[in-house]
């Protein structure tokens, strides 16, 4: 870190700020959580997992929507930090007030939720086309992995205070009820989030812009009409865009089901979540090593190397019967995980025209999004058609091979596509 300048410290400590929230809020408390909460109040188990269902769809699909146009606004000088600090001041807000909601008021609780889902999916249209501004293209690389690196790395403090809280409260040791101390896992989110994005927000400035004008959303409404009717001029970057779709959607349900995989064979929850700590862990050296690897054979080639891991992860989950064999599965996707998010991050990067970051990137965002729904309903049909989640997670291998064969037909340039092409 020490080698990183003052504007990529700060970029670099946003990604150590929000992963706080990804584990903690989205993949492993608030659920738990939620569902006890509304469980208490006499919902049906599947009704109450529906309703999270529905938060998670309505926040992201909201987001996902806006993010072309949010990130054309964000393109006009001094705007783009101005919605950065909104979304990410909104996110950080609900999150906390997810600590003095009383647990019976699920309704309440969920609401909270999705506006945290908002605030931290639109702060990140925004993080991510800030890579432009604090770095140069010869560094996106390894800045880009830097930043996922210290995001699994972060992410395990306040997840390991957290759990540490909650067993503690089950054992009787710690004299605070469940909830209280579930509470204060998401009061303790929170302030981390907050605390780590000043840096943030005190030394990253928006460096390529394009001017304001009188009427800035509708301009941008009509400069992303235009960007649609100009696909094939940009047929590098939505040639790539197509291939992260469909690779980046079996990354995203791998990781996202990996507890209903562990479910199925037996292994407990707290097994389950030792497990996902420890992948968290190697997957922080690895997305390191990812950004080396890419400045030396270049971030496409790694793509690759990290989309064939994955197929490789899922043929070996088809035979996969034991905790070992899921220990195994869980070290390779960690060897990858980070370092797949990291470069697909920064190949977009340099494709895109700087002073338009922000609309291109809301088009990633949108990819990213939209990433999360083909995977998961592969996985389900499959998986009911044949009585068998190891054939669900099987199934994938579809997705990484789509993937991985639209990218080797993305051109081997790095060349800024044109604002204006003709």
């Amino acid at each position: 870190m020490s080698r990183l300048t003052k504007q990529e410290k700060s970029w670099v400590f946003y990604d150590w700020a929000n992963s706080a929230y990804s584990i903690l809020i989205t993949t492993a408390i608030f659920p738990l959580y939620f569902k006890a909460a509304a469980n208490g109040a006499g919902l049906a188990g599947s009704t109450s997992t529906a309703y999270l269902g529905y938060a998670n769809s309505f926040g992201t699909l909201l987001v996902s929507i806006c993010a072309p146009i949010l990130g054309t606004i964000g393109d006009f000088r001094g705007l783009k930090k101005r919605l950065f600090t909104f979304f990410v001041i909104l996110g950080i807000a609900f999150t906390a007030l997810l600590a003095v909601v009383p647990s019976s008021q699920w309704l309440i609780l969920l609401i909270c939720y999705v506006i945290t889902v908002i605030g931290f999916g639109g702060a990140n249209i925004f993080y991510d086309a800030f890579l432009v501004d604090v770095t140069s293209e010869e560094r996106m690389n390894k800045i880009s992995a830097r930043g996922f690196a210290m995001g699994y790395i972060g992410s395990t403090i306040p997840f390991i205070i957290g759990i540490a809280l909650i067993l503690l409260s089950q054992q009787e040791i710690l004299p605070l009820s469940v909830t209280v101390v579930t509470q204060i896992a998401f009061a303790i989110t929170a302030i981390w989030w907050g605390t780590f994005t000043i840096p943030m927000l005190k030394n990253v400035q928006q460096v390529y812009y394009v001017e304001r004008v009188a009427n800035p959303v509708s301009t941008s409404f009509k400069k992303v009409l235009q960007t649609l009717k100009r696909i094939k001029a940009y047929r590098p970057l939505f040639l790539f865009l197509i291939a992260y779709f469909f690779y980046i959607d079996g990354v995203h349900t791998i990781i996202t089901m990996s507890t209903a995989y562990g479910t199925d064979l037996g292994i407990s929850s707290t097994n389950l979540l030792i497990i996902l700590f420890a992948t968290q862990v190697i997957a922080a050296p690895f997305a390191l090593v990812y950004g080396k690897l890419a400045d030396k054979f270049t971030g496409k080639r790694m793509l690759l190397v990290g989309i064939f891991i994955y197929i490789i992860i899922c043929i070996y989950a088809y035979f996969m019967k034991t905790t070992l064999d899921f220990w195994i599965l869980a070290m390779l996707v960690g060897s990858s995980q980070g370092g797949i998010q990291a470069l697909s991050r920064s190949y977009f990067a340099k494709l895109v025209p700087k002073e338009n970051a922000n609309e291109f990137f809301g088009f990633y965002n949108i990819f990213y999004k939209f990433a999360s729904i083909l995977g998961p309903a592969l996985v389900g049909f499959t998986a009911q058609i044949t009585g068998n989640t190891n054939a669900g997670v099987f199934s994938l291998v579809i997705l990484f091979i789509l993937g991985g064969a639209v990218l080797m037909r993305v051109p081997e340039t790095t060349e800024k596509i044109q604002v204006n092409p003709k």
